[in-house]
């Protein structure tokens, strides 16, 4: 019986080291065993359709490498939630490559659910220069850019033509102008996103920004809202739907619903991204070939946008961490980028781009774009990002309803701020 036993713990320390060479042998085969073999990409969804194409040709070329595109709902929020639900699984997420937005870095690479990536192995120095300080936390690479945005003011370039005005540069410019000529056209003022989700925060962020505050410092170790910028920015949101010259439905708009009010002829200016010129330029828009964009006006000038866009980032747990630093040069290389604009219509982080006169003829917006995206801030960068705009949607939407005084939104936005970074 003792032979019996020592015999069967034998064969068990064999089958247990057999088992691990198997796995182990298996991986190497999968993976090249250089961190090499196929990925998953998840994504927000993609609404122009540009993204499978790009792949198709990588895999084309990368065949033990394919990738498997993973499109999550177009919402920020939700595809967040799902992102996160994912990563908290460690070694069982499903995605390799995350394309998140340039908010979320900081956040992600706090709870360790991102790794730090060589910077010298992108091509950075290429980038616009503000774009690369999104893919940054604690001072080190944790995604590369790969897409970037800032907002623009739309404008019916026809209206203010006939009435023989220049597009607004500075918020009394745009008030006045959106309180009594827009109606005189038959046409609400202006609009943003200005719902209740991460679209708001953007909104509000810009303009505390253009009023020369800020709302957090340190990396969200440091509440700094409290101030009279703060109020003034958000005093200009609230004032314009007390006044009606931002009207009351545009409480209810996000990125979709200011984009179709504009492009059906119900709107004088709209803050948006460059796809909504795009859209609101293209043949079956009502206002196609009446629309103008500029800068983002502020108080006594040009104002500050909100960087937008999306950086690439690698999975801690990615199964092959050596193509998927590829797969991020290769969607971040030039001929790439051009597509990312020309087939996406998405603003590209090479700065080379938005000096090519090709380019320029297709899309006219690109030098304003180039302005607002180096004069542009970064969003409050935290760990707890999440809460954060969580917090500033809530406070901002109270204050556009007419819930509280801008004066009191700013009070509770501090009280809430420092809650959430104790």
């Amino acid at each position: 019986m003792r032979w019996i036993r020592a015999a069967g713990r034998g064969l068990l320390v064999l089958i247990v080291v057999m088992t691990g060479y198997v796995a182990s042998g298996a991986r190497a085969d999968e993976g090249g065993g250089d961190g090499r073999g196929p990925l998953t990409l998840a994504t927000a969804g993609d609404l122009t359709g540009y993204l499978g194409p790009l792949l198709q040709g990588w895999n084309r070329t990368h065949p033990g490498e394919r990738v498997t595109l993973v499109e999550l709902p177009d919402s920020a929020d939700e595809t967040h939630a799902q992102m996160a639900t994912d990563l908290r699984d460690g070694d069982r997420s499903r995605f390799d490559v995350l394309n998140i937005d340039v908010s979320w870095t900081s956040e992600f690479a706090a709870a360790g659910w991102i790794r730090p990536l060589p910077a010298d192995r992108f091509p950075l120095r290429d980038f616009l220069a503000p774009v690369v300080d999104t893919a940054t936390y604690d001072g080190r690479l944790y995604a590369v850019p790969y897409v970037t945005n800032a907002g623009l003011l739309l404008y019916r370039a026809d209206v203010l033509a006939e009435e023989g005005v220049p597009p607004p540069r500075t918020w009394a410019e745009l008030e006045r102008y959106a309180r009594t000529i827009a109606p005189k056209h038959g046409l609400d003022g202006y609009a943003g996103q200005f719902l209740p989700y991460e679209g708001l925060t953007v909104n509000a962020a810009e303009a505390v920004y253009s009023a020369g505050g800020s709302v957090l410092g340190d990396e969200g170790a440091r509440v700094t809202v409290d101030s009279a910028a703060a109020r003034e920015g958000i005093g200009f949101l609230a004032r314009g739907v007390r006044e009606g010259w931002i009207p009351k439905r545009a409480l209810t708009y996000k990125e979709e619903e200011s984009k179709q009010a504009f492009q059906d002829g119900r709107l004088l200016f709209l803050r948006n991204w460059p796809y909504a010129y795009v859209a609101a330029s293209a043949p079956s828009s009502k206002v196609a070939g009446q629309v103008g964009a500029v800068p983002l006006p502020g108080p006594d000038g040009p104002g500050t946008s909100v960087l937008g866009g999306s950086n690439l980032a690698v999975n801690t747990h990615a199964r092959h961490p050596d193509s998927a630093a590829r797969l991020i040069a290769y969607l971040t290389s030039e001929p790439v980028q051009r597509q990312v604009l020309t087939r996406g219509a998405l603003p590209p982080v090479r700065a080379a781009l938005y000096e090519d006169p090709g380019l320029i003829r297709a899309f006219p917006y690109l030098p304003t774009l180039r302005e607002s995206v180096l004069a542009a801030a970064p969003r409050p960068k935290s760990p707890r990002y999440d809460q954060v705009s969580l917090v500033v949607q809530s406070v901002v939407h109270d204050a556009m309803a007419g819930h509280e005084t801008p004066e009191a939104a700013v009070r509770r936005l501090a009280r809430e701020l420092a809650a959430i970074s104790r």
